[in-house]
């Protein structure tokens, strides 16, 4: 190995310490943003691929998904001893954490496992490769559900992008997803990992905004918090005659707003709210925009008889109807609605 190469892992490892010194849980990543250790359970997981070649990358068709989306389960979560686990690899515990790395000489950075105590870690991340201003859409999440993101650890990435860490209460289980709070947030929470500071990727270094390093992950305002939380599942009713104006979406039956009438008007009114959202989306912007409304159609119960509707907006804005289909079949996998 290159001197270079050396030097770049040693300083990796001592980011990696630093950050278990602080309580958070770490494993060594590869300049690709993975866990640099193979799987134990590779040959495995390589059958398990050729029998089922969907499960491989089920967010294939959706880019902003693909951290987020469900993975082939692996045999095991660490119970066979041997590293290469992943993110159940994360440890706090120095011998360990260098026994990571002295097995991965080729780290180049370090993942900090989310969801663990004693911070329970939820990572923000502002994205700036989908073409959306996710910054923006942050600020106006906090305006229209009156919260405040506090001081707190900000990462910033080779792209552009920022990460904030917060905490969240040991009660909470955070779900990772991408792009369902607005287009270019993604949420990285139990089972998730950020990139640490101080990781060299492909792309370039990671860093903290001047200020923040030192600052410990401050706790998720209860506001925000209610919105990473997964949505509970719609229970249907029947299919109903559509009434004038409801175009043609079916209301849910238990926790709707009210009786069938007013119901149908809501769905309707944000039904047509997510297709004008589609409309208005310029290029760059496409596939995420749908995806997004997709999301929210199937996670508010009218996601099938949106659908068509999502479709032809897509389609009118410069996206097939082949990729319009697929995006919005990636929603409904990663909402649980397929």
């Amino acid at each position: 190995m290159a001197t270079t190469d050396r030097h770049v892992t040693t300083l990796a490892l001592a980011h990696a310490l630093s950050a278990a010194e602080r309580g958070l849980a770490v494993i060594p990543l590869s300049r690709t943003k993975l866990p640099a250790l193979r799987s134990p359970h590779h040959a495995e997981i390589r059958e398990a691929e050729v029998h089922a070649p969907e499960a491989r990358h089920p967010a294939a068709h959706d880019p902003e998904a693909r951290d987020a989306g469900p993975r082939l389960s692996l045999p095991c979560h660490g119970e066979c001893g041997r590293p290469g686990h992943g993110v159940y690899d994360a440890s706090t515990d120095p011998r360990r954490i260098r026994e990571l790395f002295a097995a991965a000489p080729w780290a180049t950075g370090y993942g900090i496992a989310c969801g663990l105590p004693p911070h329970h870690l939820i990572g923000v991340d502002l994205d700036t490769k989908s073409g959306a201003d996710a910054s923006a859409a942050l600020r106006e999440l906090a305006l229209r559900h009156l919260f405040t993101i506090p001081e707190t650890v900000v990462v910033t990435t080779p792209s552009g992008g920022r990460h904030i860490w917060l905490s969240g209460p040991p009660e909470a289980v955070v779900p990772n997803s991408a792009g369902r709070l607005a287009p270019g947030i993604d949420i990285r929470g139990a089972g998730g990992y950020l990139v640490g500071p101080g990781s060299r990727t492909e792309h370039g270094v990671y860093g903290t905004v001047p200020g923040t390093a030192h600052l410990p992950p401050a706790p998720c305002p209860p506001a925000l918090l209610r919105l990473l939380m997964p949505p509970p599942r719609a229970h249907h009713a029947a299919p109903t005659q559509a009434g004038p104006g409801t175009a043609g979406i079916h209301t849910a039956g238990h926790g709707t707003a009210g009786p069938g009438p007013v119901a149908s008007g809501a769905a309707a009114q944000q039904g047509q709210g997510l297709v004008q959202f589609v409309l208005a989306a310029h290029e760059g912007q496409r596939n995420t925009r749908l995806f997004w409304a997709a999301c929210r159609a199937y996670e508010n119960g009218f996601g099938e008889a949106l659908a068509p509707q999502l479709t032809d907006a897509a389609v009118r804005v410069g996206l097939t109807r082949r990729e319009a289909h697929s995006t919005i079949a990636s929603a409904a996998r990663l909402t649980g609605r397929s």
